[in-house]
C-alpha cells in the first residue's frame, strides 16, 4: 500500500501542498490537546478522550496537507499512517497509537465507555503524537510521493 493506492481507493485526495494549511490544522491539534488536558483535569474523560483524538487527527492533517494530500475518512487517515511508517518517516507506534485514540474516540462517542484510566492513556499518546508529528511537519516536505 502506497499513496497512489490510496488515492485510487478514494481514501485520500491529492492536493496543491500547503505549508499554510498545516499551520493552521497544528493550531488545531494545539487548541485540542489543551482542551484534552483540561477536560482530563476537571474529570471530564470522555471529552477529553475525544479532544485527545482530535487533536492527534488535527496534527495528522496538517502533515497529508504539507505533502499534497488530504484525508476524505478517519480510516484514511491511519491508512496514510501506515504509508508514512512503510517509508521509514514515521515510527510505527505512532500509527498504532492513531488507531487506539480513535477506538477509544468511538467507544467514548457510541457506546459511551470512557474511564480515568482510558483518558489518560488516549491524553499521554496524544501529547507523544502531536509533539512527533510537529517534528515531521518541520522536515522538508516530499510533496506527492509514493
Amino acid at each position: 500500500m502506497d499513496f497512489d493506492f490510496l488515492v485510487a481507493m478514494g481514501s485520500i485526495a491529492r492536493i496543491e501542498p500547503s505549508r499554510e494549511l498545516c499551520e493552521k490544522e497544528m493550531r488545531e491539534a494545539e487548541y485540542d490537546l489543551n482542551l484534552a488536558a483540561k477536560s482530563f483535569s476537571e474529570g471530564d474523560f470522555k471529552w477529553s478522550i475525544v479532544k485527545s483524538y482530535y487533536s492527534m487527527f488535527h496534527g495528522a492533517k496538517g502533515a497529508l496537507f504539507l505533502m499534497g494530500f488530504r484525508e476524505k475518512s478517519h480510516r484514511g487517515m491511519a491508512d496514510a499512517l501506515d504509508v508514512l511508517c512503510r517509508q521509514g518517516k514515521l515510527e510505527s507506534r505512532f500509527a498504532n497509537d492513531f488507531r487506539a485514540a480513535m477506538s477509544a474516540r468511538e467507544g467514548a462517542d457510541y457506546t459511551y465507555s470512557h474511564s480515568r484510566e482510558s483518558a489518560q492513556n488516549t491524553l499521554a499518546i496524544a501529547r507523544d503524537f502531536v509533539a512527533r508529528i510537529r517534528e515531521l511537519a518541520k522536515a522538508k516536505p516530499e510533496t506527492g510521493k509514493t
